[in-house]
């Protein structure tokens, strides 16, 4: 496969040097543009074009959520990936509705972050954490997604079942790791939430 091309806006030089060395080892991944803030990243933008933008949301002259804004308006085809220390659900709300494709917290795995990136590049979106099911329907309508999954899929009845309680309950603790893990692999996604967006997308569930 061709290079997953990164930007990564933080005003942190030692955070952008330590995202930089954990995506170095992946072959598939190369980082084209450092920015430390949403000013300088649309500046840049205009000569470099990255696949996905790893984006802080606390930043010096143009913060994450404005410049996220811009981009989407700009560069439709770019995807965000917000990393931050915020956790809060309405900053997450929030982001979506900025136009974000995805979230992760500062502290997060390496494994994680090259998980997420590749989940982006396949699915278009990436949420760690549940999220509500509108939020989810928000993410295809106001960024125009269309989310990417195997093709010829079909489902047994329990299956379809299993989609749904998902749908109601992200952490259904009566639905098994291994189980969920089937499922990932048949529909082709890689968390919960991309279960979850395949069931509204598909029309097995309703937001």
């Amino acid at each position: 496969m061709s290079s997953i091309t990164i930007a990564i806006a933080d005003d942190y030089k030692v955070f952008r040097d330590g995202l930089k060395a954990i995506l170095s080892a992946d072959e598939n991944i190369e980082v084209v543009l450092e920015a430390d803030n949403g000013a300088e990243l649309l500046e840049a933008l205009a000569y470099i074009s990255p696949d996905i933008i790893l984006m802080d949301l606390k930043m010096p002259v143009m913060g994450g959520i404005e410049a996220t804004n811009i981009v989407r308006q700009r560069y439709p085809q770019i995807k965000v990936l917000v990393i931050s220390m915020y956790e809060d659900e309405k900053f997450i709300t929030h982001l979506v509705k900025s136009g974000a494709n995805g979230y992760l917290l500062k502290n997060t795995e390496p494994e994680d972050i090259r998980s997420a990136i590749y989940a982006l590049t396949e699915n278009g979106y990436f949420f760690n954490e549940p999220i509500e099911n509108s939020l989810l329907k928000e993410l295809i309508l106001k960024n125009n997604l269309i989310p990417t999954f195997k093709e010829a899929i079909e489902l047994t009845k329990t299956e379809k079942e299993t989609l749904l309680r998902l749908c109601k309950d992200p952490l259904d603790k009566n639905i098994t790791r291994s189980e969920k893990e089937y499922l990932m692999e048949k529909i082709g996604v890689r968390n919960t939430a991309g279960l979850v967006m395949y069931a509204l997308v598909s029309g097995l569930a309703a937001d």
